[in-house]
């Protein structure tokens, strides 16, 4: 990303500006960064991606076009990165920081860091309502591996108490899942939609089905927005995306509508590699809109 400065405007304030730090502040949305790395399946430079979306949160205004909305309306916080996460100590850290700020923090943004985060974010959030939450994935891949990776936090929140039949996963490619873990998905009672579902289908009307199933028993539903569900071409920094993936704008759509729902209480951003981004930083660009898609649809419950 270009160090050139920006240029400065008074009429024209930065989405980015609008972050207060702290930790222990009262927000209508909390960013937190979770940059985890250690145990992705793919090497990776994950743990450098929530300092370049902070960056990148700067190339934005306030001011979103389509909603008519402006995010100076709202209190956003920037909570900082919750150090070294990975493994089970670091998993524990996170749940207990999480747990800690959760009456405060107001709707939560997680900055991956790679997708074994999920595990340790939701559970952080969720506490003793696990077993009436729902988990909704934007992910090309189910994430039901064994072992403990970024393959596998959707296997481990079922096996922690999370109920199958509340699991929806929205996006999942051809030629990027197993049989045997598609087999598994099946046995867990997961709500499946594929990419190729999509074509004929609305985000909206996938959308909402989503939320109906993740929110059955009326508890709090954790989104994971994993980037490589997108086209390969729009997200060159996640390493396990493929050629014909959704686009991003059905990936900032998706946002929006999940952080619309007051049924849903927090949101991860997942598996980009801020290292390997392509020159113009399409991907970590991405990443930021969805952060500011998100606070749109905080403020659109309002409204």
């Amino acid at each position: 990303m270009s160090s050139a400065p920006l240029p400065s405007d008074p009429r024209w304030p930065r989405a980015g500006d609008l972050f207060v730090s702290g930790s222990e502040l009262i927000a209508d949305l909390t960013l937190v960064g979770v940059p985890a790395w250690r145990t992705s399946i793919s090497p990776t430079g994950a743990d450098a991606t929530p300092a370049a979306v902070r960056e990148a949160l700067l190339r934005y205004s306030t001011y979103s076009t389509e909603h008519e909305i402006d995010l100076a309306s709202l209190r956003l916080v920037d909570a900082g990165d919750i150090a070294d996460p990975d493994g089970r100590a670091g998993e524990k850290r996170v749940m207990t920081r999480l747990a800690h700020s959760s009456q405060q923090q107001g709707f939560l943004v997680a900055l991956g860091g790679d997708n074994s985060i999920t595990y340790s974010v939701a559970l952080g959030v969720w506490g003793e309502k696990i077993a009436q939450a729902g988990l909704i994935t934007l992910d090309a891949h189910h994430d039901l591996r064994d072992g403990e990776s970024n393959g596998s936090p959707v296997r481990r929140l079922i096996e922690a108490g999370l109920a199958g039949a509340r699991v929806v996963q929205i996006g999942i490619a051809d030629y990027s899942n197993s049989p045997e873990y598609a087999a598994r998905a099946r046995d867990f009672g997961i709500t499946v939609i594929s990419r190729a579902s999509l074509r004929t289908r609305s985000m909206v009307g996938v959308m909402a089905e989503a939320l109906a199933i993740a929110g059955a028993a009326g508890g709090p539903i954790h989104v994971d927005l994993d980037v490589d569900v997108c086209d390969r071409a729009v997200v060159p920094a996640c390493p396990a995306a493929a050629p014909g993936g959704i686009s991003a704008d059905e990936l900032r759509q998706a946002a929006f509508l999940a952080a619309g729902d007051p049924r849903v209480s927090s949101l991860d951003i997942t598996e980009v590699d801020a290292r390997i981004d392509a020159p113009d930083a399409r991907t970590v660009r991405l990443a930021a809109l969805l952060v500011l898609e998100a606070a749109a649809g905080v403020a659109s419950r309002n409204g």
